[in-house]
C-alpha cells in the first residue's frame, strides 16, 4: 500500500511584476526638496550677476562694466582685503581654541556630558546674532564689564577702546563662528581609532606627542572643513562689523550694504555681492582639494 507524501511540492509562484516607481525616480523624488531649494539659490545668484552688468536706473536693460572697474579703486580693494584678513584670521583663531575643545568632547564616555557639552557650544548658534551683538557692546564699552574687571585688577587705569575697531569685530567673529568650526574637528578626531594612541604611547610617546603626531595630523581634513565654514562664514558677515567696528571697519558685506540702502546703486552692491562669493569660492575650492588630498593619503597609509 503506497502511502501518500506529507507534503507537496510548491509550485513555484508566478513572478509578480514590478508596478512600483523605480529606483531612480524615488532617488530623484526624494532629492526633488534640496533640488528645488538650490534651484532658488542658483537663480538669485544669476540674477545678481545680470544686475551687476546693469547700469544705475536701468539694471535689467543696461549693460557696462563700470561696477567692476569701480572695485579696483583703493577704498574698495582695502575693503575687500580687510574682509579677507578678518575672516582668515578668525578662521585661525577659531580652529587653535576649538581644537581642544573638539578633543575633549571626541574622547568624552558619558552620553550626559557630551550633550552638556554640545549644548554649550552650539549655545551661540541658538541665540539671535543681533543679540550676541548687543552683548558685546556691553563687555567691550568704555564703561563695559571687561574695562570695569580690568579696572578693578589695577591692570588698567583708563578704560580701553575696544569697540569699533578690528580688535572688537575680530572678537565678534570668533565667538559667533566658533561652533563651526568645533563641530567638524570633534567628528574628524572621534573617527581616529584608539588603538592608534595606544600603540604610540606604548612605543613610549608621552600624552602630547601622541596628540601632536598622530591625532593632529589624521584630524587634517576636519580642521580644514572647520577653518573653512568659519572663513566663509566670517567673509560674508553684516551684523557684527555694523555694529561692533561701525564705518570704521567697512567690510564687504557693509559697504554692499551703504551702497543699497542710501544709494540704490544695486549695480554696484551686486559686482561687489559677485567678487565676495567668487572670492569666497575660490578660496573653499582650493581647501576642499587639499582636504581631499590629505584624506587620500591617510586611506593609502592606512
Amino acid at each position: 500500500m503506497e502511502h501518500q507524501p506529507l507534503t507537496h511540492p510548491v509550485s513555484a509562484a508566478p513572478a509578480r511584476t514590478d508596478r512600483g516607481v523605480s529606483p531612480t525616480t524615488r532617488a530623484w523624488l526624494f532629492l526633488s526638496p534640496s533640488m528645488l531649494f538650490l534651484g532658488v539659490l542658483i537663480a538669485a545668484s544669476l540674477l545678481v550677476l545680470r544686475m551687476s552688468v546693469g547700469t544705475k536706473g536701468a539694471e535689467w536693460s543696461g549693460f557696462s562694466l563700470a561696477s567692476y572697474a569701480q572695485l579696483l579703486e583703493p577704498y574698495y580693494l582695502k575693503s575687500l582685503l580687510l574682509t579677507l584678513r578678518l575672516a582668515l584670521i578668525s578662521a585661525v583663531i577659531a580652529v587653535v581654541l576649538a581644537i581642544p575643545v573638539a578633543y575633549t568632547m571626541s574622547r568624552l564616555t558619558s552620553p550626559f556630558v557630551r550633550r552638556i557639552f554640545l549644548a554649550a557650544v552650539l549655545l551661540p548658534l541658538l541665540v539671535n546674532l543681533l543679540l550676541q551683538s548687543y552683548g558685546w557692546l556691553v563687555i567691550l564699552g568704555p564703561g563695559g564689564m571687561l574695562n570695569q574687571t580690568l579696572m578693578g585688577l589695577g591692570l588698567i587705569k583708563r578704560p580701553i577702546m575696544l569697540l569699533y575697531n578690528q580688535n572688537g569685530v575680530l572678537m565678534g567673529l570668533v565667538q559667533t563662528a566658533f561652533p563651526l568650526a568645533v563641530l567638524p574637528i570633534a567628528s574628524a578626531m572621534r573617527g581616529v581609532a584608539r588603538s592608534y594612541e595606544e600603540a604610540a604611547a606604548t612605543l613610549g610617546a608621552s600624552r602630547f606627542q601622541v596628540f601632536r603626531q598622530v591625532v593632529l595630523p589624521m584630524s587634517l581634513p576636519g580642521i580644514i572643513t572647520g577653518a573653512t565654514l568659519v572663513f566663509a562664514y566670517n567673509a560674508s558677515s553684516f551684523v557684527v562689523p555694523l555694529l561692533l567696528g561701525g564705518r570704521r571697519v567697512p567690510m564687504l558685506a557693509v559697504m554692499v550694504h551703504d551702497q543699497i540702502a542710501p544709494l540704490m546703486n544695486w549695480p554696484a552692491a551686486s559686482a561687489a555681492g559677485v567678487v565676495l562669493i567668487v572670492t569666497t569660492l575660490a578660496i573653499m575650492t582650493l581647501s576642499e582639494y587639499i582636504t581631499g588630498r590629505r584624506r587620500r593619503m591617510l586611506e593609502a597609509s592606512q
